[in-house]
């Protein structure tokens, strides 16, 4: 449905229907309904939502403390294994796989967000037009009020 309808057209308003968004519908128009997509998109999203969590900025600082001494005690092989592992593991596969499961919250979201919104104006524009209704009657009333007066002076 036309947004600018929902601005102006009460009918629109009134017929508008509230859209569902789910994040996995909305995954599947990124990463397609292959095996291979739901795959990628759920490994994305278990990667991204268990990085974000303190359990692994420990592991994390376990990696960098191990780095630290490492290097203060010149262990070379242990100083280019936590090197790998940070460097190469950690920015170059990790932080892509991230981004992808980012990616697709912030999709759903985004579209939620724009459903919600056609939703609020439908609501707000019937409301701009009850709102109307109730000051005519508003008038209506007053103005009969008026008339039952002069009858009754009559």
């Amino acid at each position: 449905m036309n947004d600018e309808a929902l601005h102006t057209d009460v009918h629109a308003a009134a017929e508008h229907q509230p859209e569902l968004i789910r994040r996995h519908d909305v995954a599947r128009t990124m990463h397609g309904d292959s095996r291979v997509g739901e795959l990628n998109r759920r490994l994305a999203l278990v990667i991204t939502k268990n990085v974000g969590t303190m359990w692994c900025a420990y592991i994390f600082a376990v990696i960098g403390i191990t780095g630290i001494v490492a290097a203060l005690t010149d262990n070379t092989a242990l100083v280019l294994l936590i090197g790998a592992v940070s460097g190469y593991f950690l920015q170059l596969v990790l932080l892509p796989i991230i981004i992808v499961g980012q990616n697709v919250q912030a999709e759903a979201t985004d579209r939620r967000a724009e459903a919600d919104h056609k939703t609020l104006v439908a609501l707000h524009t019937m409301n701009k037009t009850q709102l109307e209704i109730l000051e005519a009657l508003e008038k209506l009333g007053q103005n009969q009020e008026v008339l039952l007066g002069r009858l009754a002076a009559k």
